[in-house]
């Protein structure tokens, strides 16, 4: 299989208000249209203690089966803004060091792409 990494075109980061940054669509997107494929950068349970004292807190994602490490992903990925009626959904690839972004409805172009800090894309669990 060969391995497949990029930022589609569709989609570009620009000023989300008091969000600070976000991804937005550049054109109408399907359903189930995988946006990126982006490599992380997998650190210890040590490295996220230091990492929660500074402003990357905020961008990493646990990562692995016992939630101990984490990653930074490279990409648009830590950008994705967090809403519990997220239009995308993201997808941890512990194997290959991967997240994926795809969509879990038609996007409008404009419209801001949002996954849910949860998890699973409908986790309505504050």
């Amino acid at each position: 299989m060969k391995p497949v990494t990029f930022i589609s075109d569709a989609i570009y980061v620009a000023k989300a208000g008091s969000m600070g940054r976000g991804v937005f669509a550049r054109q109408s997107i399907r359903k189930n249209v995988i946006l990126e494929i982006a490599p992380v950068i997998v650190m210890t349970g040590e490295d996220r203690t230091l990492l929660d004292q500074t402003l990357l807190h905020d961008y990493i994602f646990e990562w692995g089966d016992d939630g101990k490490g984490c990653c930074m992903a490279l990409g648009y990925v830590p950008i994705y803004n967090h809403s519990y009626e997220a239009n995308c959904e993201y997808e941890m690839h512990f194997n290959r060091e991967t997240i994926t972004v795809k969509t879990v409805r038609h996007i409008d172009a404009g419209e801001q792409l949002f996954i849910n800090y949860n998890g699973d894309w409908n986790n309505p669990k504050p």
